[in-house]
């Protein structure tokens, strides 16, 4: 498997610390309010990572943090007359709630920075020991001019970073590009003890604390959105390796932009939009397969006529699924013969194939889509294909959109029993050909709201669309 890797800009032969074993960090939301629709996209992307890893046979352990303090945590609180920890654990259940419905899966260890400031605290006690980071009245910074490194992420000299560095009013730099590890205690603000006096961490700190806490010194892969490059993470690899003395992370991916209607996404230009209110108008799956049909570093583009494509292909997608299970229900018995199983296993090669090549997703979705063009034409077919042969395409189907995550939606209503009894009756008119009696007993289907229909694989009872 190659990915593409920020630090070198080139693709690179992926190869972990540990044989068989991934330890990988991605930053988490700053729970103060709803996700946007732009915080979906590596949530989903770094989902279908790990998914990927494990299908090909890596153990994978996942640390993806929430920060729960924060200025605009803190803002919210008090525009609200509440605590901020009421505030955050409001917005971590939202999180959750969003993420069950794109069907992300919890991460191994989901830290709190309020819960690992012990180990914050460590960090920068060992940079001020080393001669990396100073007190100023309460405030710790980074001294940015100590890491020769500084910009290698980002790719930037430190000359052109300089040139847009500024020293806020309030703070007490010995140089405009150094960064605060550590805030002093303002009035009404949450704030722990440390060395310095009460106060509370900064944004980027908290990061490098817990990956070293829950994954240790070095790291095999470091994800994240293409604006944290700088400065976040930038300041990451600056702080964990003035503190370790050790290589951070050997591998960093990044996603794309989102844009909203072909811009940026803004409040001030009225296209703000929170994945809820998109999942509350057409779902959260075809957000999933909005995310994941262009690979994951190309900008893409939301708009609602995009999300109405995503739902028609995923319409696509289950309509195999309902087909293939239909058809192991009618299809005469049989194996799968070798020949078939080759034809079929072409797609899960091309499937794997994209896959390694720096999770192209997209590609990889183009080979779940022959696979279906080939499986809806031989199940289909006018000779029905074997049962063997229906069960194996069910199951290479469904391994490969389970990689991506995709057809987790239960879509069977329980048909109403009384619907069930009509169409038992109108099959009975059918085989005693009372035609007649077969299209009332339709129409009584129909004016219940559902359809019937034969089709070669058996007896086809959809609702009606409203």
């Amino acid at each position: 498997m190659k990915v593409y890797n920020t630090l070198t800009r080139e693709k690179e032969e992926f190869k972990t610390i540990t044989p068989g074993k991934v330890k990988m960090y991605a930053c988490g939301p700053t729970v103060y309010n709803y996700i946007h629709i732009g915080n979906a996209r590596p949530m989903i992307v770094f989902d279908v990572l790990r998914n990927y890893l494990e299908y090909r046979g890596y153990d994978v352990t996942f640390v993806q943090n929430f920060t729960d303090v924060d200025d605009k945590i803190i803002n919210k609180a008090n525009e609200e007359g509440v605590s901020a920890h009421e505030i955050s654990e409001r917005f971590i259940a939202e999180y959750e709630k969003d993420a069950r419905g794109l069907n992300v899966r919890p991460a191994t260890v989901h830290p709190k920075v309020t819960e690992n400031m012990d180990s914050i605290l460590d960090i920068i006690k060992t940079l001020v020991e080393k001669g990396y980071a100073y007190a100023v009245n309460g405030d710790v910074y980074f001294r940015t001019h100590e890491f020769g490194d500084y910009g290698k992420l980002s790719h930037m000299p430190l000359e052109d970073l300089e040139a847009g560095a500024r020293i806020a009013v309030g703070e007490q730099k010995e140089d405009p590009m150094d960064f605060a590890l550590w805030k002093a205690a303002k009035p009404g603000e949450p704030s722990w003890d440390s060395p310095w006096g009460k106060g509370r961490p900064g944004w980027h700190i908290e990061c490098s604390a817990m990956s070293r806490t829950f994954l240790g010194s070095t790291i095999d892969l470091h994800c994240g959105g293409q604006d944290l490059i700088f400065p976040h993470h930038e300041n990451e690899i600056a702080q964990s390796e003035c503190a370790s003395g050790q290589i951070f992370a050997n591998y960093w991916m990044h996603n794309g932009y989102l844009n909203v209607d072909n811009r940026k996404m803004s409040k001030s230009l009225g296209n703000f939009v929170t994945t809820r209110e998109v999942a509350e108008k057409s779902g959260y799956e075809p957000i999933r397969f909005m995310m994941l049909q262009a690979h994951y570093r190309s900008p893409i583009n939301y708009s609602l006529e995009i999300i109405e494509q995503c739902k028609s292909a995923l319409e696509r997608l289950y309509n195999c699924k309902e087909l293939l299970q239909r058809a192991k229900n009618t299809a005469p018995e049989g194996d799968v013969t070798e020949d078939e199983k080759a034809s079929l296993l072409r797609y899960k090669d091309q499937f794997i194939a994209s896959m390694d090549d720096d999770l192209n997703t997209a590609d990889a979705i183009s080979a779940i889509f022959e696979l279906v063009r080939e499986v809806n034409s031989h199940v289909s077919a006018a000779a029905p294909a074997k049962k063997g042969y229906v069960e194996f395409s069910e199951k290479l189907f469904l391994e490969l959109t389970g990689v991506l995550g995709l057809l987790y939606q239960e879509r069977e209503e329980k048909i109403p029993q009384e619907v069930l009894d009509l169409v038992e009756r109108r099959a009975k008119a059918r085989k005693d050909k009372d035609f007649a009696a077969a299209d009332a007993l339709r129409d009584e289907i129909s004016a219940l709201g559902y359809e019937v229909k034969e089709t070669r694989q058996g007896v086809q009872i959809t609702k009606k669309e409203a």
